[in-house]
């Protein structure tokens, strides 16, 4: 048997893939945040909400409409982008100009209320999605046997995020968010509807969890409980890469996830809070993170 300091190579293949798994979903909703954040100042604690929902989305498109989980990739983001629109429009932009706080403490009151509508309905040991025929099974790579859907799992979320970080870098569009965000008057004074803006934006954010939520959906039951479990981790993969940055978030994101499966491989007690002490490490050396700009 193939040893890597004391530990078998096989061990270490699996950590590193579940790791990246991991981090692909740490990638995909830091990303949501930090779009959400960089261009609406707005912390919104109810991302794991959001991302919890996309995945009761999808479970009740195939159970009350018999619709897939393929559609589903589509239509549960567009469902939740739509509610995301509602909260912006109703609520979040109430707190424009106000101290990042305020949004906070509204989008984690959010939260609860979708948490607790959702357990009273659903109860909290959930519903099973099972997982698409087309991704069932595994490969074998000779080294390691790979179930087919948690290699979807990391492509699927690192082409997501490509795409994302291309519009917003890349495109005119994106170049319009980032200069409301620096001088909302002036890109308004050009014919922009920045308001209409601001509310696609965090729309985008929302679709963007729900996304994450569809490919959660399979791979563990679908559960009120499954963003608030995943969301203070991202919250410090945001921290860590730097609150805003898009680059940061997906770089941080996937790279924690290793981080975090390679300590389950060598020391199995720090995996759980392997990624707070990378935090706080980086937050004594770059307090505005690896990739934010300093205030």
């Amino acid at each position: 048997m193939v040893m890597i300091f004391g530990k078998p190579l096989i061990l270490l293949y699996g950590q590193l893939t579940l790791g990246l798994i991991n981090g692909a979903f740490y990638a995909l909703l830091s990303l949501g945040l930090a779009v959400i954040f960089g261009l609406l100042n707005v912390v919104n604690f109810a991302h794991g909400a959001l991302f919890m929902l996309g995945a009761f989305v999808t479970w009740g498109l195939l159970t009350y409409l018999g619709i897939g989980y393929w559609p589903s990739l589509v239509l549960a983001p567009l469902v939740i982008g739509v509610l995301g629109a509602v909260m912006q429009r109703t609520l979040i932009r109430r707190l424009a100009g106000l101290d990042p706080l305020y949004g906070l403490l509204l989008t984690f009151g959010c939260a609860l209320v979708i948490e607790g509508l959702m357990r009273n309905q659903f109860g909290s040991s959930g519903v099973p999605y099972a997982i698409p025929e087309a991704l069932s099974g595994a490969v074998n790579l000779g080294f390691m046997v790979l179930p087919r859907y948690r290699a979807w799992v990391v492509i699927a979320a690192a082409v997501m995020c490509l795409a994302v970080w291309l519009v917003i870098e890349r495109t005119r569009l994106g170049a319009l968010l980032r200069a409301a965000t620096e001088n909302a008057p002036l890109v308004q004074a050009f014919g922009v509807n920045v308001p209409r803006m601001v509310t696609l934006t965090y729309a985008a954010g929302a679709a963007l969890a729900a996304f994450g939520g569809v490919l959660a959906a399979p791979m563990n039951s679908v559960n009120p409980n499954m963003g608030t479990n995943l969301i203070i981790v991202v919250f410090a993969v945001v921290v860590i890469g730097g609150m805003g940055s898009i680059l940061g978030s997906i770089i941080t994101g996937f790279g924690l996830g290793i981080i975090e499966g390679l300590t389950k491989v060598y020391y199995p007690e720090g995996s759980a809070t392997v990624i707070f002490v990378v935090m706080v490490i980086v937050l004594l050396l770059r307090p505005a993170g690896l990739f934010g700009k300093a205030a």
